[in-house]
């Protein structure tokens, strides 16, 4: 596909937010199930409800585009990082270095989307969208909220792994 203008370029990282937003969906779940941190186990839950919540403004503005399929992108960049999570999570590994790991991988997926949402909401203050921007900072905000959490988190996980 062609971009010729902005806008198209608006779209097209907007459609792979989308995907990036289902595929995180479905991970967040097996990240808290593996999780032995209640904290950590708290965290990952109330994303995923955040999570849904950010999916639900990208809607509102996709519903807001013309003849714009929202699903017409595969996010392979949270693809690949969900994937190195998900083997992570497959190792035989102490409880404490598992959810120091987990971290990590959450936050490689929170650095993802701060510098995807902080792009497209650039785009859309530039195209005039105003409306969309506000909805687009709304979830960078969180995004940067949940990766500050994370940090917060890893503080004590990280001197428990490293007593394992």
């Amino acid at each position: 596909m062609k971009l010729e203008s902005l806008k198209e370029l608006f779209v097209h990282e907007l459609q792979d937010l989308y995907s990036a937003e289902n595929q995180i969906i479905k991970a967040l779940p097996k990240m808290a199930d593996k999780a032995s941190s209640p904290e950590l186990k708290s965290a990952l839950q109330e994303h995923l409800q955040e999570t849904k919540g950010q999916l639900r403004r990208l809607d509102q503005i996709f519903d807001q585009i013309q003849d714009v399929d929202r699903d017409d992108e595969k996010c392979k960049g949270i693809e690949g990082i969900i994937k190195e999570g998900s083997d992570m999570l497959g190792e035989d590994a102490d409880a404490d270095v598992l959810d120091a790991g987990i971290i990590a991988a959450a936050q490689r997926v929170e650095h993802y989307e701060i510098a995807a949402y902080g792009t497209v909401r650039t785009y859309a203050n530039l195209l005039g969208k105003q409306n969309w921007a506000e909805l687009l900072q709304q979830t960078l905000s969180e995004e940067k909220a949940a990766d500050q959490k994370l940090n917060a988190l890893a503080e004590h996980i990280n001197m428990e792994a490293q007593a394992a």
